[in-house]
């Protein structure tokens, strides 16, 4: 491997970063952690925050792949996809270690 895939590898993982980076969407992923699956009213109940900004937060999340949705009706129930998110920090974790440590 190349310091160039450490780089991609780290760029790659640059929204996940930024998506929790942010201490409401931080607030968020722990709220959806504890529950199965909730949707924007249940979580702007929970939260301090409107239904149009606890949405804006949960867009970020679902783009970087931190929640997923399921629609039911005319709802969107959230909930949190971590699986792929671990893989890309574990192999963010590798390339470090294999790469850039000495």
């Amino acid at each position: 491997m190349s310091n160039e895939y450490a780089v991609e590898m780290f760029r790659k993982t640059i929204p996940l970063f930024q998506a929790l980076g942010d201490p409401v969407r931080q607030d968020l992923v722990l709220l959806l952690a504890e529950a199965e699956k909730m949707n924007v009213t249940d979580i702007a109940n929970q939260s301090p925050m409107s239904r149009p900004t606890v949405s804006h937060h949960l867009k970020i999340l679902r783009e970087a792949g931190i929640v997923g949705t399921e629609k039911r009706g005319k709802e969107i129930f959230y909930f949190l996809t971590l699986d792929q998110t671990v893989v890309q920090l574990k192999q963010l974790i590798n390339i470090i270690e294999q790469e850039c440590i000495l």
